[in-house]
């Protein structure tokens, strides 16, 4: 399938890199001329076009938005002579905004994260409900190459934006202080992250395989009087949980 990712900021780059896993993607993205552009094209091998004439051109099966939301409605609109699927990853900028720029095409809404990059993205997806299952088929085929596609109502892809967009830098914050604990109880830093990062991401395989709430998987940790519920009551102490709920709330506010 010929792919063309427009905008190649750091969610453009990211989902292209992802995208290049995939030897069977041939891959072509438009953004303005940029030497950190220019040096990933090459790094990347794909194709690199500096005008949205020249992409259209090169007739795409599915093209991707990844452009600032200011930007996104007027570029669409330049390309309204593709027969091409659409998906647009700008926050706010709705479904209907995307008809009148695009009208009579298949079009699709994503929040996707930066775990893309490497296959382990996030991403909530929003369909209408008109949309063919061959044109919807074929969207989520290309998004599961980047991670998990959770589908949700257009009205959710803000909060699935906020928990999924901004997760990772809360998470990076956590895996910063495991590291400092680690550091201060004799771990050389790099031990550290690698022992944090591993262990959140196995934790995160378990919570989405297992089928059991969070609150099962922490019980089945804490044993009676042990060191791991000792901690976690430092945790609540402290306000953890507060202050996650706090942190997405904050996020998500617009």
């Amino acid at each position: 399938m010929k792919i063309a990712i427009v905008g190649i900021g750091h969610m453009g780059s990211a989902m292209i890199e992802g995208l290049s896993k995939n030897p069977n993607n041939e891959l072509i993205a438009e953004n303005h001329k940029n030497p950190r552009v220019e040096k990933l094209s090459k790094e990347l091998n794909f194709k690199l076009v500096n005008s949205i004439a020249e992409l259209v051109n090169s007739k795409p099966d599915l093209v991707i938005l990844t452009l600032p939301a200011s930007v996104t409605l007027e570029v669409a609109q330049q390309m309204r002579s593709l027969n091409s699927i659409f998906i647009s990853a700008a926050a706010g900028i709705s479904y209907q905004e995307l008809t009148q720029a695009l009208p009579n095409k298949v079009i699709a809404r994503i929040i996707p994260n930066t775990p893309v990059s490497v296959k382990e993205g996030t991403i909530g997806l929003y369909t209408p409900s008109s949309i063919l299952d061959n044109d919807k088929n074929k969207i989520i085929a290309v998004l599961s190459e980047l991670g998990d596609v959770i589908e949700v109502a257009e009205d959710k892809l803000s909060i699935v934006g906020t928990i999924g967009g901004c997760g990772p830098a809360f998470v990076d914050v956590f895996i910063e202080a495991l590291n400092e604990a680690g550091v201060l109880n004799g771990l050389d830093s790099s031990t550290a992250t690698k022992l944090a990062a591993s262990m959140i991401k196995g934790s995160a395989n378990l919570a989405l395989k297992s089928k059991k709430s969070p609150s099962e998987l922490r019980t089945q940790v804490c044993s009676p009087g042990g060191t791991t519920i000792k901690g976690v009551v430092a945790l609540e102490k402290n306000g953890f949980r507060y202050s996650v709920i706090d942190a997405v709330n904050q996020a998500n506010q617009n």
